[in-house]
């Protein structure tokens, strides 16, 4: 695997792929997926995609959320997730994904913590949906590799500066990657807790 990158993503999910679309071309990329690309969170993952449907649904949707994040949330942060959730979904259906629909109107539903419908899906498999989709695009992308079977185990840093990472190989080999920028999109919330629906 290649020793350096300009950009490291630590994360083969929905986060770090469509982190890597979004990144400069003249970029050298490299993923990092701790098992093969289809078995992490995202891809596993059977719900929807929440989208703010209007403006007039926008204190209902920061309400629902923040309550649902027992209002420990940071509201700056749920701002921009819910604002920027309609360039989201274009850009997924830009990538091919295909949510539900009636003749080319989306269809929401109703999840757990939200008021009222504003969910996107796609059957029972929205995660593999959307980043089988994602997957597709990175994978033609000349400027990106992505290494499965190669895990993170700890960060390179120097005079509070993060270089890139200590990774090891399928074989076991340990391996430093350097990098000008390395981006945590690995999830890992699920290891805190001994029972998880998380993979």
């Amino acid at each position: 695997m290649k020793r350096k990158a300009d950009i490291l993503i630590v994360g083969c999910g929905a986060a770090g792929l469509y982190c890597a679309l979004h990144l400069p071309k003249d970029k050298e990329i490299v993923i990092l997926s701790k098992d093969d690309v289809e078995n992490s969170d995202s891809y596993l993952a059977q719900g929807g995609i929440c989208v703010l449907k209007s403006e007039e649904d926008y204190e209902s949707y920061f309400e629902d959320t923040m309550k649902a994040g027992h209002y420990e949330n940071r509201k700056e942060s749920v701002d921009i997730m819910i604002r920027s959730s309609r360039k989201v979904i274009d850009d997924l259906i830009l990538y091919g994904v295909d949510f539900e629909n009636d003749h080319g109107s989306l269809i929401f539903t109703r999840e757990g913590g939200h008021s009222t419908p504003r969910i996107l899906f796609h059957e029972d498999a929205t995660g593999k949906e959307i980043t089988s989709r994602l997957l597709r695009a990175v994978e033609s992308l000349e400027n990106v590799t992505v290494c499965p079977h190669t895990t993170m185990i700890d960060l390179l840093t120097e005079n509070n500066t993060c270089l890139g990472a200590v990774v090891a190989e399928k074989d076991g080999t340990v391996v430093p990657v350097r990098a000008d920028y390395t981006v945590l999109a690995c999830g890992g919330l699920g290891g805190l807790y001994e029972h998880t629906t998380n993979f």
